[in-house]
């Protein structure tokens, strides 16, 4: 049988992103957390960490990961039909990317939420790479922009989110005059969210420009936008997130009539319980 306080050491691992932190979630020393994780490869014959060069799961770690995802949502199923066993308040550990928190995410989780008693654990990550966190077992669902489910999990399209690319009025009439040439994008600041972040290109790649363009990094939703308001850079900002600013003119396009849609996927593991499936319900009504 596998050794649940190991697997929930091995999980405080990677949630807490290092030795210290799971402990301090625990309560538990540093050292006994190690003990722990020790132990279990031990037991198994085998690491389930690579500790350098950063702190990442081997595939048996992430099959572990996994399951013990789904264990505690199935745990909690339990106890709703056995008031007898010690009611804890669920969390529920998600990767969604920060566009979508700063917009319309809170609106559709909050009755859920609120109705069932869940504390949510977001992880914020860009929507191109949030699969890869299902996959490690770090996470129960994800929200992203990967259409293809992996094997043993569903994902469902949500819906989609319209970005623009937009800057201050001062911005656009100091670096594009002429609009979006390619003069223009060769010295114009651009502000991308992280470097995982395709939008800047393949907003570029549909004006036609495939070269070098210089680039602030912002991995912050509300700092993205009010760096573009403050004549900073132009970016690609979600058309929810900017309908203010663009009434007041505080923002505008550089290239009026471009936008790009990225259509959002939930994915979630088939067999994680009901609380994950009303949670993904709940989503598949909602309207971004």
């Amino acid at each position: 049988m596998v050794d649940y306080k190991s697997l929930q050491a091995l999980a405080a691992v990677m949630e807490g992103g290092g030795f210290e932190r799971a402990g301090e979630l625990l309560g538990l020393s540093q050292s006994a957390v190690s003990q722990r994780i020790k132990a279990l490869e031990t037991r198994l014959g085998q690491p389930v960490l690579i500790r350098h060069p950063e702190l990442t799961p081997t595939p048996a770690g992430q099959r572990l990961l996994t399951h013990y995802q789904q264990v505690r949502l199935l745990e909690r199923d339990l106890r709703q039909t056995l008031p007898t066993l010690d009611q804890q308040a669920s969390r529920l550990r998600v990767a969604v990317n920060a566009d979508s928190v700063g917009t319309w995410w809170a609106d559709a989780v909050a009755p859920i939420c609120l109705a069932e008693g869940i504390l949510l654990d977001l992880v914020i990550e860009d929507q191109e790479i949030g699969l890869k966190r299902l996959k490690d077992g770090d996470v129960a669902a994800c929200l992203c922009a990967t259409p293809t489910p992996m094997a043993g999990a569903r994902c469902i399209k949500v819906g989609e989110m319209v970005y623009l690319p937009l800057a201050s009025p001062g911005y656009v009439a100091h670096f594009f005059p002429n609009g979006p040439t390619a003069t223009a994008f060769q010295h114009a600041p651009a502000i991308v969210f992280g470097p995982h972040d395709q939008l800047q290109h393949r907003f570029l790649a549909q004006c036609g420009y495939h070269g070098h363009f210089p680039y602030h990094l912002c991995p912050s939703s509300e700092g993205f936008v009010r760096l573009a308001a403050a004549g900073m850079g132009y970016g690609m900002v979600p058309q929810l997130q900017a309908a203010t600013l663009l009434k007041s003119g505080q923002l505008v396009s550089i290239a009026p009539g471009s936008s790009l849609t990225v259509p959002l996927y939930w994915h979630f593991w088939r067999h994680s319980g009901d609380l994950l499936h009303r949670l993904t319900e709940r989503l598949n009504r909602f309207t971004i």
